[in-house]
């Protein structure tokens, strides 16, 4: 009896599968109304959530490389217009440079012309005091002269004192 049970338990049927089926096929129906709408709401939910994540994504990149090629740009930029600067500063300092050395050149030029014209000044003062000695000279050896009668050995004595007179002055 208790064998006749187990075997009546897995015999097969063809109502009990017909009755399977119909009972899968409208649990499936049940399911597919019920869970598979909201399932798959939540999926297309979530493939436009990951869908709008990558487009931010690829926006934010395309901005990132906008944003670094005018970054790049600026710098290169600022680098042009501090090498401007520099140039422009070296420029002006040789600018200067050349005018303090062009003022230093006239300037000592200026004293240069200065001292000539004082050497001159002072040689002409130099020769006008020699010819206002010899000058003198002359008149006194020509007083002594007329003051007494000269012979060839008193000549030269009054030639050599008169070339030592002029050395000594």
């Amino acid at each position: 009896m208790v064998l006749a049970k187990v075997t009546d338990f897995l015999t097969i049927s063809p109502s009990t599968i017909l009755l399977t089926l119909c009972n899968a096929l409208i649990l499936f129906l049940v399911l597919k109304l019920i869970l598979f709408k909201r399932v798959n709401k939540v999926m297309e939910d979530r493939r436009n959530d990951i869908a709008e994540s990558y487009r931010k994504a690829d926006e934010a990149q395309q901005n990132a490389d906008r944003m670094q090629a005018e970054y790049n740009e600026k710098i290169g930029a600022a680098k042009e217009e501090s090498a401007e600067l520099v140039r422009a500063a070296s420029k002006k300092a040789q600018l200067r440079s050349d005018e303090i050395i062009a003022d230093a050149k006239a300037e000592a030029k200026g004293i240069i012309d200065n001292a000539y014209s004082e050497i001159e000044r002072e040689k002409k003062i130099a020769v006008n005091s020699i010819k206002d000695e010899i000058t003198e000279i002359a008149l006194s050896a020509a007083s002594a002269v007329a003051a007494k009668e000269i012979t060839a050995e008193d000549n030269e004595k009054l030639i050599e004192s008169f070339i030592d007179g002029v050395g000594e002055m």
